[in-house]
């Protein structure tokens, strides 16, 4: 099970609602598992024959759409895996049980807390959202391993690189250290609720290894990157297929990318954060003007490279949890995607529209299930707690369906870590529970606070909402895995 905890979320309040929700989040949470996705398409025949592929990853409009095939010992002499990303140890195993002694070896960054069975990948870790010491000794070590095996053209490299790569794989150029682009990431997507591709359009001028700059460390090897997401629908620009990867890429970082010094300084006068920001990266960003020197489109066709997003969204998971709730007895509706907004106000709002379901019938009848999916933010301007956007939404969303008995709330990061966690609640430290996945709440959720003279209001001010919803028995802890997105889950129960 990916939920460690479902039988104390399911103990108190609408206990018929939290099962059926809790049941909704586990099939797609289990669906968001990519070890069987990668299995599938990496097969070896009696003959050592390699093939790779699956016409169902591979983006709209890529230049070559047939299986790669290879024999073993002769076109293909060694193969690796390199990578970075939250719950990517997962795509690994596969690759490992899927190759067996034909592996040569490899590295991949995780992060804290991401539970690998590895035996001939090496696994390092950092922190993210925001990289820390950890995540610059790992990136110096995959360049030192990668160098060390001085690739050739009859080698094999699978690269794979998820959500959480930004910040795991962190090699800031020469001038400036962690510590600086840590302070960019707060200021600008802890502190003012910058979107991720924002961040990054900063972040991947400022590294040595990200837009695109670590395939140059690959070649002349023939490569195979693997994207845990659906690259035929589009990404956070726009971008859709293989096109779209070319022209509007942002974060996977072994591909061409969109970003520019101008486009970097651009960003920092929007949230007029200059003064904030260290001196090294604004003076690096100006001398860069004109020079930029990421990964280009023309570069790329010049590799060996096949792409393949192993997670296409009718084997993921979305389409898991409405039919789940299908099952159920609940009409799935699914009412946002790719959603980029604050998780306090969303929650508000989607809360209101269950309440008005349930009063009036409209826009839905009850029963019914509505489902979103994206990446909400929170500026936390200051507030030192320990909570995550998808906790912050089911609780924001508690406060609208007070004393309803009809309607049950659900979010949760489909990598099982919702924030940067930490040390929210000794009992939960005791127990092994560094970081919430998400939070559920229900109509019963205000009352039992009350109960317990817990200050909801205090929890919003200071963003200290993993420790609320832990002593609520509301807090969803579950297994690491990569991200996709978010999920969020609202049941609106028949009267």
């Amino acid at each position: 099970m990916k939920i460690k905890n479902r039988e104390c979320l399911r103990s108190h309040g609408n206990i018929e609602g939290r099962e059926q929700i809790l049941e909704i989040l586990e099939a797609g949470m289990q669906a968001a598992d990519p070890y069987y996705n990668t299995a599938s398409m990496i097969k070896i025949t009696s003959d050592r024959k390699l093939h790779i592929g699956d016409p169902a990853f591979v983006p709209l409009g890529s230049p070559k759409t047939d299986n790669d095939i290879y024999t073993l010992g002769t076109d293909i002499k060694r193969i690796f895996v390199f990578g970075a990303g939250k719950g990517i140890h997962r795509i690994a195993e596969a690759i490992e049980d899927a190759l067996g002694d034909y592996l040569t070896g490899g590295l991949v960054i995780l992060k804290y807390g991401d539970e690998h069975q590895l035996k001939r990948i090496k696994a390092v870790f950092g922190s993210h959202p925001v990289p820390d010491e950890n995540c610059v000794e790992a990136s110096r070590e995959l360049v030192r391993i990668i160098q060390s095996y001085n690739l050739k053209e009859t080698d094999l490299v699978f690269t794979i690189i998820g959500n959480g790569a930004s910040s795991l794989m962190t090699l800031p150029c020469e001038g400036m250290s962690v510590d600086d682009v840590k302070e960019v990431t707060r200021i600008l997507q802890i502190e003012k609720g910058a979107t991720t591709p924002q961040l990054n359009m900063i972040r991947n001028q400022l590294d040595q290894l990200k837009g695109g700059r670590i395939t140059r460390f690959l070649w002349p090897a023939r490569m195979v990157h693997l994207i845990p997401i659906d690259l035929n629908e589009p990404n956070a620009l726009g971008g859709i297929g293989y096109n779209g990867l070319m022209k509007s890429n942002f974060w996977l970082h072994t591909l061409p990318d969109c970003s520019s010094p101008e486009k970097a300084m651009e960003i920092l006068e929007e949230y007029q954060i200059e003064d904030k920001i260290p001196h090294c990266i604004l003076d690096f960003l100006r001398k860069m003007f004109g020079k930029n020197s990421v990964l280009t489109e023309k570069e790329f066709s010049k590799y060996n490279c096949r792409i393949f997003g192993i997670m296409p969204e009718q084997q993921s998971f979305l389409p898991a949890a409405m039919k789940k709730a299908e099952e159920l007895g609940y009409p799935p509706y699914l009412l946002t995607k790719r959603t980029f907004v604050d998780a306090f106000a969303a929650g508000q709002l989607i809360a209101r529209i269950a309440v008005n379901i349930d009063m009036d019938g409209q826009p839905f009848q009850a029963p019914c299930a509505l489902l979103m999916t994206g990446e909400l933010t929170v500026a936390v301007e200051g507030g030192k707690g320990i909570g995550g956007r998808n906790q912050e939404f089911a609780l924001s969303a508690a406060k609208v369906i007070k004393d309803n008995p009809n309607i049950v709330i659900a979010a949760v990061d489909t990598d099982g870590t919702d924030g940067p966690g930490g040390n929210f609640n000794s009992t939960a430290w005791l127990k092994g529970c560094k970081n919430l996945a998400g939070g559920i709440t229900d109509g019963y959720t205000m009352q039992e606070a009350c109960e317990r003279h817990i200050d909801f209001e205090q929890a919003f001010r200071e963003h200290n909402t993993s420790d609320i919803l832990w002593k609520l028995d509301s807090g969803i802890w579950a297994v690491q895995n990569i991200s996709i997105q978010d999920l969020i889950v609202v049941l609106i129960m028949k009267k």
